[in-house]
């Protein structure tokens, strides 16, 4: 069961989106679709078809919002923890000690919540950007706050690699800061002054270089065409080591040669070879690049004749193209599972195959999209899922506010099997629904609330208009009866008494 388990989680299981199967339902669709547990709580609420809903979560908490417009999760003890308005417009995460909201990833806010560690200032700072024209970090500490107004002056620090950029009346004056490196440009991209731990002097496209003594140097001229870089060996590399040198001529040669590599291309990129010694052996030749390239060294080898096909393993992950891009396959080891990915046209179809390596007797888990039409789940263990049509599980996999918030609306049958003989189904969003648990020898079947039946080992109920009107037939007595204005089923069927 363990290893079900692990091969569950890794296929997603838990955010596919299904009901689990409740001890009753309450169907009034499409005012209201209830799931009611053995205890009598209400485990789910959907309202106005998928429009409306309210869901309990295993972990405690709940979900709900109105999609595709809102959605909202709590934490068990009342907390907000995420929030999303026209996924992917707004989203909002929170944990106890900070928050994040964003709206299109253009205008962002983070900071610390009320009472959090003073200690998470600078980890957690507050920040705030509207892209690409403001920005701030305030932690309370010159060095490590900043603010800037794009583009009249200001700064940043820890973006794009560079340990802080500046400007004043950008592209007319730019200053970067990298690895005590400071690099003057004034105007942006085209006159470049480098000095500190560096020194350097750019007009660029034209040329450019750039010193750092003992580590590297770098020329360039008709950027990117020509270039010549030299890199010194490490610090810890034995005495006599061999520099790192590259150099191109573009379109006619380009080189690479250092300590344990020599690279070369002829007619840059159709032609050239790797021939590979350190840290691991590999020799490569290619003609008319990308399209046919043949390699081989430790643990890894290369057989391409683009684009009909194309055989790859390297370090035990095993790819096959064939007519790129119509079919791919890729196969790879990882956390005790050997995983099986299957790809045509990318999305058109997927599947997802895991099996355990520790127990070969497991049966595997297997996620399939068929791609708008179709998706499903098997853990191997008798949990399987299916949902039609699933236009949009096939493009955002692993993204549950995606499948929280906008798959319902397109989602017209689902069907899950909890275990063998544990089963529910569901057609246009509730109107139609299903139940099956042999373990309890109980079934029920709702048109909406027209007409339900349930039947289990003690008694048959059939009701009409959402109990409007009814007939029972409890065990042991085989005559039918009738009743009026029986609202709360759920009390008869513990009480048949009450249906006389």
């Amino acid at each position: 069961m363990k290893v079900h388990c692990i091969l569950l989680a890794y296929l997603g299981f838990a955010a596919g989106g299904f009901e689990p199967i409740r001890a009753e339902e309450r169907n009034a669709w499409p005012l209201m679709v209830q799931q009611v547990d053995s205890s009598g709580n209400h485990t789910s609420t959907n309202t106005l078809g998928p429009l409306f809903f309210q869901k309990s979560e295993p972990e405690g908490g709940q979900i709900s919002g109105f999609r595709p417009l809102y959605l909202e999760r709590t934490h068990s003890a009342g907390r907000v923890t995420s929030a999303s308005a026209l996924y992917p417009l707004f989203f909002y995460r929170s944990d106890d000690e900070a928050y994040t909201w964003s709206i299109f990833n253009v205008v962002n806010r983070s900071g610390l919540q009320p009472g959090a560690s003073p200690k998470l200032k600078t980890t957690h700072a507050e920040k705030f950007a509207v892209w690409p024209f403001y920005f701030s970090r305030q932690t309370g500490e010159a060095e490590t706050s900043y603010r800037g107004l794009m583009p009249i002056a200001g700064s940043i620090k820890n973006f794009f690699g560079y340990d802080r950029i500046g400007w004043t009346l950008f592209p007319l004056y730019t200053e970067v800061d990298k690895h005590d490196a400071h690099t003057v440009l004034a105007p942006w991209p085209f006159l470049r002054f480098t000095s500190g731990a560096e020194r350097g002097f750019a007009i660029w496209p034209l040329f450019g270089w750039r010193d750092r003594p003992g580590e590297f140097q770098s020329r360039y001229a008709l950027w990117p065409l020509i270039w010549n870089h030299t890199q010194s060996p490490a610090a810890d590399a034995p005495a006599g080591t061999a520099p790192n040198r590259q150099f191109g001529a573009l379109p006619f040669y380009a080189c690479e040669q250092g300590p344990g590599i020599i690279n070369e291309n002829f007619l840059w990129p159709f032609f050239g070879y790797t021939d590979r010694t350190a840290p691991y052996r590999y020799q490569e030749t290619r003609y008319l690049w990308p399209f046919l390239v043949q390699g081989y060294g430790t643990d890894r080898r290369v057989n391409r004749w683009g684009p009909l096909y194309t055989h790859s393993s390297i370090n035990g992950t095993d790819k096959t193209w064939i007519a790129w891009p119509f079919w791919r396959q890729l196969k790879w080891q990882a956390d005790g599972l050997a995983q099986t990915q299957t790809q045509l046209l990318f999305f058109v179809y997927s599947s997802l195959e895991q099996r355990s390596l520790g127990n070969s007797a497991a049966a595997p888990a297997e996620k399939v999209h068929v791609w708008p039409l179709l998706s499903a789940w098997d853990n191997g263990a008798g949990r399987r899922q299916y949902q039609f049509p699933s236009p949009l599980e096939a493009l955002f996999p692993n993204n549950e506010t995606i499948r929280q918030s906008w798959t319902p609306l397109f989602v017209l049958y689902r069907y899950d099997q909890r275990a063998p003989g544990e089963i529910r189904a569901s057609l246009f969003w509730d109107a139609i629904t299903w139940t099956r648990e042999d373990a309890h020898n109980r079934s029920a079947f709702h048109l909406g609330p027209l007409l339900s039946v349930q039947t289990d080992s003690q008694q048959q109920r059939i009701v009409i208009g959402h109990g409007l009107i009814g007939v029972s037939r409890t065990s042991g007595r085989h005559s039918w009866r009738i009743f009026w204005l029986d609202f709360n089923p759920s009390l008869n069927e513990h009480n048949p008494a009450a249906a006389r």
